[in-house]
């Protein structure tokens, strides 16, 4: 626990130098309005990072209810994101769904490195490769910075290519649970894959709405 951004990007800083081949934390709950910075800021800071701390799963809490706000948090890395005043049995469910999620990623991950050779987690589509042991994205030979879950994401339409998956599929594939039909925060996710790997977001050729 920390009550500024200083003191809480010290602790993730101390726990990755001491485990710097573990996730440092298992998730991140962070508020938007604290006293020394805007959360928003350090959702960006983090994301920016390299290594394990840049995946550690992010929710954001915030008194704004905006839905531009969640958008916002949401485009800038934040996993999930939670609106105050809130009921707290919902929040314990969002925690454990991002643990779940969390569980099964470092499970498959390891399944797959133990397995299968190393040139069998490469992706190449093109000038797109995934690298699913480094859990990295290169597009025309410059990597990409996007967050875990958007990486989840692309690998699972990247093993699907050819098939239209809808959004349902999509949310319990990553998430590894159905959320409500009228859950949007998956475009958002989808909108940033686009920025990161089409030549022109606004016409892509990759990932397609049907």
């Amino acid at each position: 626990h920390a009550t500024t951004a200083h003191a809480g990007l010290s602790l993730l800083a101390e726990q990755a130098d001491s485990a710097p081949f573990a996730p440092p934390f298992s998730l991140l709950l962070l508020d938007l309005m604290l006293p020394d910075a805007f959360g928003l800021d350090i959702c960006k800071q983090i994301r920016a990072q390299t290594g394990a701390s840049a995946e550690i799963p992010i929710i954001m809490l915030t008194a704004k209810g905006d839905p531009m706000d969640k958008v916002i948090g949401l485009e800038l890395g934040a996993d999930d994101y939670l609106a105050k005043p809130f009921e707290p049995r919902e929040l314990l469910a969002r925690l454990r769904a991002q643990l779940r999620r969390q569980e099964v990623r470092n499970k498959t991950t390891e399944r797959q490195t133990a397995a299968t050779p190393a040139i069998a987690n490469l992706m190449d589509f093109g000038n797109l490769r995934i690298d699913l042991d480094a859990r990295t994205l290169q597009v025309r030979n410059h990597e990409c910075s996007i967050t875990g879950y958007q990486f989840d994401l692309l690998v699972v339409m990247a093993q699907n290519a050819g098939r239209v998956l809808s959004r349902e599929f999509l949310l319990n594939a990553v998430k590894g649970e159905v959320l409500g039909i009228f859950d949007r925060s998956i475009d958002v996710h989808i909108a940033r894959l686009r920025a990161a790997i089409e030549v022109d977001p606004k016409l892509p050729k990759r990932i397609i709405t049907v």
